[in-house]
């Protein structure tokens, strides 16, 4: 492997990582109603645990308010079950096939928990860009010691790759800053 490889594949988990972070942001209410809030929560399917958006359209009927239609009419009571138990703290209603899902509005005291949760999740994020980086220092390391690349080479990856640390840094900060903005917007 080479340096440009390695540093490749850093830059391609950072991103990742990144990605993820922003996946999981979706998933904390933030007052207004987001389809994603549901991603995982897992409905009974026959006997095996399915997501909610394989068996049934999720969509937002407005900002306060989510629609779950099942694609099966007996699934109805399993997916009003799934997300009245999910950790969430939801109360579905139902009218015939469709199930709707009011979301109670934010206390101050919740919101602020919120900012918790999402300075904690950013905060792994960026232990998981520090041990990709420290993952890639030390395949540099290796090239050294294996004597397939020189000693300025090896310092010179070494900036290279702390310097696309500090950036995906600097977009998880940048990131984790807008959801806790977004959180404390009533």
């Amino acid at each position: 492997m080479t340096i440009s490889e390695i540093q490749k594949q850093c830059e391609y988990k950072m991103n990742r990582t990144v990605e993820t972070l922003r996946e999981d942001f979706i998933k904390i209410r933030t007052g207004r109603a987001s389809a994603g809030l549901l991603d995982h929560v897992m409905v009974d399917y026959y006997g095996t645990p399915t997501p909610i958006n394989q068996v049934a359209q999720v969509g937002v009927a407005d900002a306060r308010t989510l629609t779950v239609q099942p694609w099966e009419k007996n699934m109805v009571a399993p997916i009003e079950k799934a997300i009245r138990s999910s950790d969430l703290g939801l109360n579905p209603a139902t009218s015939g096939m469709l199930i709707r899902v009011p979301l109670p509005p934010l206390t101050e005291e919740r919101r602020r928990e919120l900012t918790k949760v999402v300075k904690h999740i950013g905060e792994e994020a960026k232990v998981a860009i520090r041990n990709l980086r420290r993952d890639a220092n030390e395949h540099v390391k290796r090239l050294l010691k294996d004597k397939e690349i020189s000693e300025d080479d090896q310092k010179r990856s070494e900036k290279d790759i702390q310097k696309l640390t500090d950036n995906f840094i600097a977009q998880v900060d940048a990131t984790v800053a807008n959801k806790e903005k977004e959180v404390m917007t009533i």
